[in-house]
């Protein structure tokens, strides 16, 4: 018992971490964040509802001017200011929007926060003991060949949600009327949206996965749906 105590207190470590990460999230979501108030947002909303059998789906406005959409532990629905921008100015549809709200769905409704929760807390165990064993072997390098194969680790892990969550937003989608075209053509503005397309981050630290890897990944579904 003795020596897998380490590994435990490890386990723990990164447990109450990642915790007190959701904890301050949660807080800075809700000090900047206020109900959708959109008829035309909210009749999408509405309709995905329906296909999910739900009485609704609460969406909410995180007032920062980055272009995202999050999903909160608590299974909360953020779209950002900044992608309400970029609609107002025309250059995202409702449709569109209604795809993020559906892809945020979907890490909601496949567990991912919670799965989150485990796969940081393995991460940082990972990291600790690799950082233990390669610093006797690598004196002042082992660290960072810990840090970055702990950081693969996870990019991998947050590239897998990624997949799973476009999958369960196609589907979502198709089922309540609006179809995937929303879903595809949002991924190809958002090179232009973000001001980045990745292009200079190697794949396999990625935290998402690479945009044309994403939409070949929908279209191929809508093509098996016919």
């Amino acid at each position: 018992m003795l020596k897998l105590l380490p590994l435990i207190l490890m386990l723990a470590y990164g447990f109450v971490m990642m915790r007190f990460s959701a904890a301050q999230s949660a807080k800075a979501l809700k000090e900047k964040s206020k109900r959708l108030r959109d008829p035309k947002l909210e009749a999408l909303a509405a309709l995905m509802a329906e296909a999910l059998e739900l009485p609704q789906i609460r969406v909410n406005i995180y007032d920062i001017a980055a272009v995202n959409g999050l999903a909160a532990p608590d299974g909360q629905i953020y779209l950002t200011r900044g992608f309400m921008e970029r609609r107002e100015k025309g250059e995202v549809t409702d449709e569109e929007l209604a795809s993020v709200i559906a892809h945020e769905l979907g890490h909601v409704a496949l567990g991912h926060a919670r799965r989150r929760l485990i796969d940081f807390s393995g991460q940082n165990a990972v990291f600790m003991m690799l950082s233990t064993v390669l610093n006797r072997i690598l004196p002042g390098v082992g660290v960072l060949v810990a840090r970055g194969i702990s950081t693969v680790l996870m990019a991998r892990l947050s590239r897998r949600d990624e997949f799973e969550a476009d999958a369960y937003a196609s589907a979502l989608l198709v089922k309540a009327g609006i179809g995937v075209a929303p879903q595809v053509s949002l991924f190809r503005k958002l090179p232009h949206l973000t001001g980045s397309d990745g292009s200079g981050v190697p794949a396999w630290v990625r935290s998402h996965p690479k945009t044309d890897d994403r939409i070949a990944a929908i279209e191929a579904m809508a093509a098996r749906w016919g």
